[in-house]
């Protein structure tokens, strides 16, 4: 059985449609990674999936629990971060524990001995006693993850569970995301426009964009599908050069950014001198040119035709506020 299966799942407001008709299924024990801009739909498919928002059609169970007839069971399968702070923060960290055990209707003879258990797996055991509002923004992601643990989940759910954090405390969170899926036994899907983050943590990566998925695989595959090497060139006239480099079929992708040519070739480094040889040729002084191997942006421009940050603004998916009173 999937840890997680939808078909055709869709979630429609008036007349945007923030979801379109995705099909997948996780498997158990697999960290799953939806991977898109802002506004691409992640946080809205993720409310769904939590019983959080009802779609406007298409089904999907989470360990065997649909969605819409069975939510109650799948609220208490699951564990959720989300994007937004959700933490008390006049409250200490001990206290933030024990209020949703309570909700969560976790036994009183096992509900000390388990929030013991999931601060000291975050690292937050000397600081339980502390009032949240001392916390950095690193221990309070930490303890948001720590709590999500606190009713033994099956699935959690991370939406951008790094967003707005120092490089450090994001390091700390994929490390403890990744022991989380060995220590916990549990399923992990998470939201992210944060390439590095995809493709240190998920076993595989669907890429959204637009409300709909464009690319399902493991980060190795779907770079290895470029079968290239990208050259990045800054020039004196990237409008001219990109336009001679087009006339003269060098170039199997190319895309310009604000500042630079994005050119995904075979051969990058033969090709080099020839792109050079045009530019003398045409009057462009190059500024700069490196080669790099396929990463997930040049995945996602390969795509898209666009670069992750191009894309509009976040999505309103109001994950916090309307799971306040949903649990049961």
């Amino acid at each position: 059985m999937s840890a997680i299966k939808t078909v055709d799942l869709t979630k429609k407001f008036g007349k945007l449609t923030a979801v379109n008709s995705v099909s997948l299924e996780v498997e158990q024990g697999e960290i799953f990674g939806l991977l898109g801009p802002n506004g691409a739909g992640k946080s809205t498919f993720i409310s769904m999936l939590c019983t959080i928002l009802n779609p406007t059609s298409g089904t999907a169970e989470i360990e065997g629990y649909d969605i819409k007839d069975e939510a109650s069971d799948v609220r208490r399968s699951i564990g959720i971060v989300f994007q937004d702070p959700s933490i008390d923060d006049k409250l200490t960290g001990r206290e933030n524990m024990e209020l949703h055990a309570d909700l969560y209707g976790v036994p009183r003879d096992v509900m000390y001995s388990r929030i013991d258990e999931v601060l000291k797996l975050v690292e937050l055991e000397d600081r339980s006693s502390n009032f949240v509002n001392t916390y950095s923004g690193g221990m309070r992601r930490r303890l948001e993850i720590a709590r999500s643990l606190i009713h033994y989940p099956k699935v959690l759910f991370l939406d951008e569970p790094t967003i707005g954090l120092d490089p450090q405390s994001r390091d700390h969170i994929w490390s403890y995301i990744r022991d989380l899926k060995e220590r916990e036994n549990i399923t992990i899907m998470l939201t992210t426009h944060y390439m590095e983050e995809a493709d240190k943590l998920c076993d595989r990566i669907a890429i959204i964009d637009r409300s709909k998925i464009i690319a399902l695989d493991t980060p190795g595959n779907l770079k290895d599908e470029l079968g290239g090497e990208t050259i990045i060139i800054e020039s004196s006239d990237n409008d001219l050069l990109s336009a001679k480099i087009k006339e003269t079929d060098l170039a199997d992708k190319m895309m310009k950014t604000e500042n630079e040519l994005n050119i995904c070739v075979k051969n990058a480094h033969k090709l080099m001198a020839r792109i050079v040889e045009l530019a003398v040729t045409i009057g462009v002084y190059i500024e700069s040119i490196t080669v790099k191997e396929p990463d997930l942006n040049d995945v996602f421009i390969h795509y898209t035709g666009r670069e992750i940050r191009d894309s509009g603004g976040r999505e309103p998916s109001g994950m916090a506020a309307r799971m306040r009173g949903r649990i049961k």
